[in-house]
């Protein structure tokens, strides 16, 4: 499969050539085997087959799916939330704080999120309810995610006393185990950004690295304005340091120096 057939297939999904150019080897690697599976060699046949036979466009769409990630990625945003944008939600908020982690392939946000909480019960006498909400397309993931084991390469921004605190090695030195009890309060769903979301009043929203990357401009339109269907008034809507919302709305102000962290209004 050369670039102009992945294009091809990248148009037919309605995903964006600019989001996959750089990791389209290994999933052009993927999506060759899958044409062999299924007896095709030709690409304008294979997208034939994907028209006819949903159960294989499934097939295709969850083999597309890219999960690149560790924990605390952007340092800076996990120390803004742990030190001003999370305790001013608290002050104002004792009722269940409920977060959804967008697409959250592997589980290294939502248990980010859960460390950066137990922090806070430290600086806090008391701490409202916590009800994180993981979702991701791509059941495969989230079997990694429930297991809770990591290479060592997915810790490089946990500090040594995080590392120790929320982490045990696991049959050698080259994987770590989230311990079992930051998986409380964490419930993993399989789920697709283009329906409606799993709940509503979320007070913190991350839809980071994955539609508003890999989609097309319709696409990604449509996703954040389901998504956003599930923020409460006064809550954060965090997408990734290098990704711009696909249209302008007077529903959501950026914070501070972070052009890519919103409050809902």
């Amino acid at each position: 499969m050369d670039d102009d057939q992945f294009r091809m297939l990248l148009e037919y999904l309605d995903y964006s050539w600019p989001g996959y150019r750089k990791v389209r080897k290994g999933v052009k690697k993927r999506i060759r085997r899958h044409m062999q599976q299924v007896y095709c060699r030709d690409i304008s046949d294979y997208l034939k087959i994907l028209d006819r036979q949903p159960v294989r466009r499934q097939e295709c769409e969850l083999l597309m799916t890219v999960s690149i990630s560790r924990f605390f990625r952007d340092r800076r945003l996990w120390e803004m939330l742990e030190s001003r944008w999370l305790p001013d939600i608290i002050a104002i908020n004792q009722k269940k704080l409920k977060v959804w982690s967008a697409g959250c392939g592997c589980g290294q946000e939502p248990y980010s999120f859960k460390i950066v909480w137990e922090h806070l019960k430290k600086e806090f006498d008391s701490l409202p309810p916590i009800e994180i909400m993981a979702t991701d397309r791509h059941p495969l993931y989230l079997e990694y995610a429930r297991s809770g084991v990591y290479n060592i390469s997915s810790l490089k921004e946990v500090v040594i006393e995080d590392r120790a605190a929320f982490f045990e090695r696991h049959k050698g030195a080259k994987k770590f185990a989230i311990r079992e009890e930051l998986k409380s309060d964490v419930h993993w769903k399989i789920h697709h950004l283009l329906t409606d979301p799993p709940g509503k009043d979320y007070k913190v929203i991350f839809l980071r690295n994955n539609v508003l990357t890999y989609c097309r401009q319709e696409a990604r339109r449509r996703a954040v304005i389901r998504v956003l269907n599930g923020l409460a008034p006064g809550g954060l809507f965090i997408i990734g340091c290098h990704e711009t919302l696909p249209f302008k709305t007077d529903r959501l102000i950026s914070m501070d120096c972070f052009p890519y962290v919103f409050r809902r209004i």
